[in-house]
């Protein structure tokens, strides 16, 4: 089989597409036959040893895929060859096939294509468990999303407006602010492309007091950088900052802000969620895939990419041109 790897660290650019042995199921596992796989930042960090997991080289990038189950191993009993899955994976996943778990393999409804199954658990498992359980949302609240038009972003965008939120898309164009509005975005706002000086910093900080009347009670920040304290500082009284992740930098935040609007700062790290409930775990899938099912929502992508193009793909998305979800199709 064919895999694109990681032999040393850098750039998408030392990434290879090379021949590999194909895999065998060991206990408690499946091989899938991968179609697709999602492209996300983690795949931008962890080429370049910058992820908080570094597995040992040579490894295919890709946390997350869909496919056929082609053999299952021992003690496997919920899934059989033929079965339509997701696969979360971790890295691995650029690959024609995979041995995964099979308690991290998900089924998928005959409708949904692999290109959407790929593109869906991992963007929507973050943003449903950072919405759902660490921001406490409430019906009628404002939510501003930074990073909005991107995977996550984007995710977090339909599923504000199915938990009955005013949600706020903040980009840094307005070709992905107009995209997320067609996408159910109540507001939207364009940010200066980083790095802000103070005086940026607090236009930026005034513009989402505007467009959000006063302040905002929930901020997703999947950005980072110079962003996240002029965003702070727009929080209204025990409002909630969800840290998503830092494509613009790891923001140092003032504390004091903290104590002057009583609000909290909460991470969000939904992958060691899923490995300490896995039980809510199943039950936030079964609501995601109800939802889908319903039409309330939908990944869209940006771009597709030959297996061969991966790293073309991981650039598309190191440079944020990407709206929504870019996917590689095996």
């Amino acid at each position: 089989m064919k895999a694109i790897l990681s032999k040393a660290p850098g750039g998408p650019e030392t990434l290879v597409l090379e021949e590999m042995p194909s895999p065998e199921a060991g206990k408690g596992e499946v091989v899938l036959d991968v179609k697709a796989v999602g492209v996300n930042y983690p795949d931008v960090l962890i080429i370049q040893d910058q992820y908080q997991f570094k597995p040992e080289r040579p490894f295919a990038p890709g946390g997350e895929v869909s496919g056929i189950v082609k053999s299952v191993g021992e003690g496997v009993t919920h899934l059989k060859p033929g079965d339509r899955v997701i696969g979360s994976t971790g890295w691995g996943g650029m690959a024609e096939e995979i041995a995964v778990a099979a308690g991290r393999c998900i089924p998928i409804p005959d409708e949904m294509p692999f290109e959407e199954a790929a593109a869906f658990i991992l963007t929507y498992g973050t943003s449903h468990y950072a919405l759902k359980d660490r921001a406490d949302p409430k019906p009628g609240e404002s939510l501003l999303v930074l990073g909005a038009a991107g995977g996550v972003g984007i995710a977090a965008v339909e599923l504000g407006k199915a938990m009955g939120l005013d949600v706020i898309a903040a980009c840094s164009t307005q070709e992905k602010v107009d995209f997320c509005l067609s996408k159910g975005a109540d507001k939207g706002l364009v940010y200066d492309r980083g790095p802000l000086d103070r005086a940026q910093q607090k236009e930026f900080s005034n513009a989402i007091k505007e467009v959000s009347g006063g302040g905002v009670d929930i901020i997703y920040d999947a950005v980072g950088g110079d962003y996240s304290e002029p965003a702070l500082r727009a929080m209204n009284w025990e409002g909630r900052f969800l840290v998503i992740g830092f494509p613009a930098g790891i923001p140092k935040l003032p504390l004091n802000l903290t104590l002057l609007k009583s609000c909290d700062v909460r991470g969000v790290f939904w992958g060691a969620s899923v490995a300490r409930d896995p039980e809510r775990h199943k039950g936030h899938v079964r609501e995601l895939m109800e939802w889908y099912t319903a039409g309330k929502i939908k990944p869209h992508i940006s771009n597709t990419y030959p297996l061969a193009e991966a790293p073309a793909a991981i650039t598309e998305l190191m440079e944020r041109r990407a709206q929504g979800k870019v996917v590689i199709v095996v």
